[in-house]
């Protein structure tokens, strides 16, 4: 996909989207109107033209949603870095079946980029691992995840 601008997830990042993902969000600070950076984990592909995260409603990410829709979400997948650009708008204040006040963000594609730089790829994916009970995060996740399909 380098040096390619499409303006949908592909096939492949559609699939990749349908379980927890590390993720990077920016937004626009809302304070400050400089970026802000974030990793989320929640996140899954409605379809091609929508992707659905779960953020504690009272993020910072919500604040700056709410003053600027404009976000981008980075995933590291297939050996490069991909820039999916849209706007995002707070489709549910307390995502339902879920015990943390969680907000669900609707983001509406515009561009996804393989931002990649020229003559490299990521080797490793990236993995990370819950720090705390581990039964409970399971638990958890699968409850975030499942409530955001049904959405």
């Amino acid at each position: 996909m380098a040096n390619q601008v499409e303006h949908q997830l592909t096939d492949s990042l559609l699939q990749l989207l349908q379980k927890e993902r590390y993720t990077l969000i920016a937004t626009i600070d809302h304070e400050t109107g400089g970026p802000n950076v974030n990793a989320i984990s929640w996140v899954v592909a409605k379809d091609a033209s929508t992707i659905y995260f779960a953020v504690d409603n009272r993020s910072r990410i919500v604040q700056n949603i709410n003053q600027n829709n404009k976000v981008v979400l980075t995933i590291i997948a297939y050996g490069t870095t991909y820039s999916i650009s849209g706007t995002a708008l707070i489709k549910v204040e307390k995502l339902g079946e879920v015990p943390l006040k969680l907000a669900l963000v609707e983001m509406q594609i515009e561009t996804v980029r393989d931002v990649m730089f020229y003559g490299s790829k990521i080797s490793e994916e990236i993995k990370y691992e819950k720090t705390y009970d581990q039964k409970a995060a399971t638990k958890l996740d699968n409850q975030v995840m499942e409530a955001m399909k049904k959405a």
